[in-house]
């Protein structure tokens, strides 16, 4: 079992796609098991998205997501970081393939809707700038058994 931090975009939220992507997570049988609505904080866009501050293009980046809310989901599932990325698609919406996520309602790079951990070390790193542990709320669905052998 992984675990892995998922933020909703501002564009996602600005757009009304919240319920949309929050629904292709879970008909995947992954697990929410926090969530919340924030603003981004210059401080925290900083913190998060430490190894880009340098760059050329991070002032945007951070104008844009300090902009509106933010969806910020703590999911659980085997494999979970790979499969979620995978569900989300290419980070440009314009590559992305029909049937992802950024490839059904993207048409940018970096507005593209959602922001996935792309390790099990960035997501232990990101889930802490965005969750107590005592935010988390760890349960078992009852549909556990009719999505997956028991041995997996």
């Amino acid at each position: 079992m992984q675990r892995t931090l998922v933020l909703l975009k501002p564009d996602c939220v600005q757009r009304r796609l919240m319920g949309t992507i929050i629904k292709r997570f879970e008909c995947k049988g992954l697990n929410i098991v926090a969530m919340k609505m924030i603003r981004v904080t210059p401080e925290l866009a900083r913190q998060h998205y430490a190894e880009h501050v340098d760059k050329p293009f991070y002032p945007s980046l951070e104008d844009f997501i300090t902009s509106a809310p933010v969806v910020a989901m703590a999911i659980d599932g085997l494999e979970v970081i790979s499969v979620v990325r995978d569900i989300l698609g290419a980070t440009s919406g314009l590559k992305a393939a029909a049937g992802t996520i950024r490839g059904d309602y993207s048409s940018s790079r970096q507005m593209n809707l959602v922001h996935a951990s792309d390790s099990e070390e960035s997501a232990a790193r990101e889930l802490e700038l965005y969750f107590d542990a005592s935010e988390l709320c760890e349960y078992e669905p009852v549909a556990t058994a009719f999505m997956r052998a028991s041995d997996e």
